[in-house]
């Protein structure tokens, strides 16, 4: 097949595994974790690196940020033969109980993003494939991170978040953001939803780990808020996460 437009890849990497950093500073990290990583591209926000792991070959590829890039990143994947992925990446923690260092396994994602709605009506809910699900809290629990399961918010505008006063429609944005805190929702970051509703469609299998950063709830109440800018602890739960699911694939 020809390459793909944006990520520059085609079918002949053989891989049907993926990790999906934002950050393509990450990317050649994420990839030390395998065996035999090379570097296999590298286009607009999409770099690309290959490895191994329990003999299946596994692609480490960023997306950048928010869901337009991610939902491009997913479409042109799935189109080359990849049928699992995983984004790791960061949030800023919602929920009081979220703190900087802790890891946030989404099992669903508010929609409050623009990409998923040029796919399906947002009655339709975005969540994670239960086994990747169930393979990444597993593997947190191996690691023996402290983490939370559960629903994150996901936007596309990071000021818009952070200074929602500026914007025209800040009282809205602060509304909804208490109203999210109040259902429950743990931590807030931007490609989750996209790459849900995208994975849904085109029948493929997703989830999400996320390196709590910070938490600007517990900021304002004068609690104690750690920032933890190191993603090591997410990066390793997710490259287990894809083994046990190879393990799984391989047995069943």
């Amino acid at each position: 097949m020809e390459k793909m437009y944006h990520i520059g890849l085609d079918d002949s990497h053989g891989a049907r595994y993926a990790i999906l950093p934002g950050d393509p500073g990450r990317v050649e990290k994420i990839a030390g974790y395998l065996d035999n990583p090379r570097l296999l591209g590298q286009n607009r926000e999409y770099t690309t690196w290959i490895g191994e792991l329990s003999g299946e070959k596994v692609l480490v590829m960023s997306t950048g940020m928010g869901g337009p890039s991610t939902a491009i990143g997913v479409e042109e994947l799935y189109q080359t033969g990849v049928d699992t992925m995983i984004r790791v990446g960061t949030c800023g923690g919602m929920a009081e109980e979220v703190m900087g260092g802790d890891l946030v396994i989404a099992n669903g994602a508010i929609r409050m993003e623009g990409t998923s709605k040029e796919y399906v009506d947002l009655a339709f809910p975005a969540v994670a494939d239960f086994d990747v699900t169930a393979a990444l809290r597993q593997s947190a629990k191996e690691l023996g991170a402290r983490f939370h399961l559960g629903i994150v918010q996901c936007k596309d505008s990071f000021y818009g978040q952070h200074s929602p006063e500026r914007m025209p429609c800040g009282k809205k944005l602060e509304e909804k953001w208490e109203m999210w805190i109040k259902a429950g929702c743990l931590a807030s970051e931007m490609e989750s939803a996209a790459l849900y509703i995208v994975a849904q469609v085109l029948g493929v299998r997703a989830g999400c780990i996320l390196n709590t950063v910070w938490n600007q709830e517990r900021k304002k109440k004068g609690l104690s808020d750690p920032h933890c800018h190191d993603t090591t602890l997410a990066i390793r739960a997710a490259v287990h996460a894809v083994e046990l699911l190879i393990q799984e694939g391989s047995s069943s």
